[in-house]
């Protein structure tokens, strides 16, 4: 098969490889579109390696049809179209993935929404709804709400019932947030958001955020007593100074979280949950994946471009021959 492989000079080429094995409980998927994650950009730059017996392809998530089945394989055939989250090695014409971890694409989506849900909504959704243990009726602050992520944070928030603010970088973000359900969203780049936040709705109960140390001393500044605060990356920085009286007197919760390394055995109990809970909102597109751009893999160079610039709204797809 081919896949893009990555060059010592840390650039992209699409070249030849072998052919993945399903192992048991596995099936072999063609794979007709992934999306990029921030993940790879980084492993691409050689700052985040894959897990331990992950493929060294680039790529989170995937969606395309099973074209072969391994042994102690039950409820799925040749010819299923599918998406899964995947350690690695969406960046390839060929899949292997465990059985468990697939989900059906959803009827009249294209590869392309489907490729573009599973890493952004199960990384909203445990973190949310696991990590956090989000209540009805509890306010939410996405940080980054224009991403990926935080696109599906907005939808997942507005599916259940929870108040959702928003942050992002530009006006036409800030827009897009607003049109898929934010009761207010601020460019961090026009106004201090934690000031503005205070002012209405005054504080939040929970806070996602990918930008790290940068944000971290105004996050627990807008949490209200027994709050959440989930680091998902630390875009803007790892150390930040921490005023513990600050964490002790409304007793916070600090919550540090990754999908990607989680053993199997998680990551398919969060898809099956996830199923469970809000694939009703998936099937009725309340949870439909945004679309940014299309690249084809032979320009996947162009694409990382794109989210290296922080241009994108949502994902960033690319289709494979």
């Amino acid at each position: 098969m081919h896949a893009i492989r990555v060059r010592p000079d840390h650039e992209m080429h699409w070249g030849e490889c072998p052919d993945p094995q399903p192992a048991p409980g596995e099936v072999l998927v063609r794979v007709h579109a992934t999306a990029l994650n921030r993940a790879d950009l980084m492993q691409r730059a050689g700052h985040y390696p894959p897990p331990a017996g992950a493929s060294e392809v680039l790529g989170l998530e995937m969606a395309g049809r099973i074209v072969g089945v391994g042994t102690a394989v039950a409820g799925w055939r040749v010819g299923q179209d599918v998406c899964a989250l995947l350690p690695g090695g969406g960046y390839a014409a060929l899949a292997a993935v465990p059985a468990d971890m697939l989900m059906h694409m959803p009827p009249g989506w294209s590869y392309a929404q489907a490729a573009a849900l599973p890493e952004a909504a199960l990384t909203a959704f445990v973190n949310l709804y696991v990590e956090a243990a989000l209540q009805p009726h509890e306010t939410v602050l996405v940080h980054a709400g224009a991403s990926g992520v935080g696109t599906a944070a907005i939808q997942l928030c507005k599916a259940s019932g929870n108040p959702v603010f928003a942050t992002a970088g530009s006006a036409p973000k800030v827009a897009h947030c607003l049109a898929m359900g934010a009761l207010q969203a601020l460019d961090h780049h026009a106004v201090d958001f934690a000031v503005e936040l205070l002012r209405a709705p005054g504080a939040v109960d929970v806070i996602l955020d990918p930008v790290g140390a940068d944000y971290f001393e105004r996050n627990l500044q807008l949490l209200r007593l027994r709050g959440r605060l989930v680091m998902i990356s630390t875009l803007s920085g790892a150390e930040a100074a921490l005023d513990l009286r600050v964490l002790m007197g409304k007793r916070l919760r600090v919550i540090g979280s990754v999908l990607r390394s989680r053993a199997l055995p998680e990551k398919v109990a969060i898809t099956r949950a996830f199923v469970e809970r809000f694939w009703p909102a998936v099937l009725d597109c309340s949870l439909l994946p945004v679309i940014d751009s299309e690249f084809e893999i032979s320009d996947a160079s162009a694409a990382h471009a794109r989210m290296a610039a922080n241009l994108n709204i949502g994902k960033i797809v690319l289709h494979l021959p």
